[in-house]
């Protein structure tokens, strides 16, 4: 008798070897989407809507678009993110801003397998970092790898992952910047992989976090697009 699919398959996110020797495995993600729109004359008016609405997010004010406003929203239901966010958008004042599709993006939260907490890691995290009134600035930006990665022997994928990553450590250690990373493979329109948010108190040094990446080797020459960027300042954020 052959064994059974699931018995086989296992998608689970996977996080460290906890004390028990049991390895940490997890079924819950988050999802987060992001929105942008311009023709914005009244952000109160969105403030008010977010508010009664009781999403979980973010909204920002456009610094490239002085009429336009991002959206962030999160839950770990997909299926919520959808009913609600059509709800919000079909009505009220947010019915009357034109969207900017090229910034409409969906993805979830991931593990590579070493989070010593992973539903923190999974779940927590990512809502502390975009939902901090003390750190208001972001940039959001989708990115697609080059199909030359994933043809890579895993040891020589770990070295250039650990080069980038070392730089936003960093960065984190210094209180510069945090970041999201959701992976959206399938669930991107324009086939990127994955999509990161980098949050902070000032916009200066996610800047610099940016430029800093640019000169690993996975960014220059592994990544085959990247952007559009959007970068905001938050008007409102959801209590975490």
């Amino acid at each position: 008798m052959q064994p059974a699919m699931e018995d086989k398959l296992d998608i689970s996110e996977k996080g460290a070897v906890k004390g028990g020797g049991e390895r940490q495995k997890s079924d819950t993600r988050l999802f987060m989407q992001f929105l942008a729109f311009t023709g914005c004359e009244d952000e109160k008016a969105l403030i008010a809507q977010l508010e009664k609405s009781g999403i979980q997010g973010v909204l920002y004010e456009d610094a490239n678009d002085p009429r336009g406003v991002g959206l962030l929203v999160m839950n770990e239901v997909p299926e919520l993110i959808v009913s609600r966010v059509r709800s919000l958008l079909d009505g009220g004042p947010f019915a009357a801003l034109q969207a900017k599709p090229e910034y409409t993006w969906l993805g979830r939260t991931y593990a590579i397998g070493h989070e010593p907490d992973l539903e923190d890691w999974l779940l927590r995290k990512p809502r502390r970092s975009a939902l901090d009134p003390e750190w208001p600035w972001a940039i959001w930006y989708p990115l697609r790898r080059a199909g030359a990665f994933a043809a890579m022997p895993p040891d020589e994928q770990s070295a250039m992952l650990r080069e980038h990553g070392k730089i936003g450590h960093a960065f984190g250690e210094a209180a510069l910047a945090k970041d999201v990373r959701l992976a959206c493979f399938g669930l991107d329109k324009n086939d990127n992989d994955f999509i990161i948010g980098l949050i902070g108190r000032d916009l200066y040094p996610l800047s610099a976090c940016v430029q800093a990446m640019r000169k690993t080797r996975q960014t220059s020459q592994f990544i085959e697009k990247m952007g559009p960027f959007f970068v905001g300042r938050a008007l409102w954020q959801a209590k975490p």
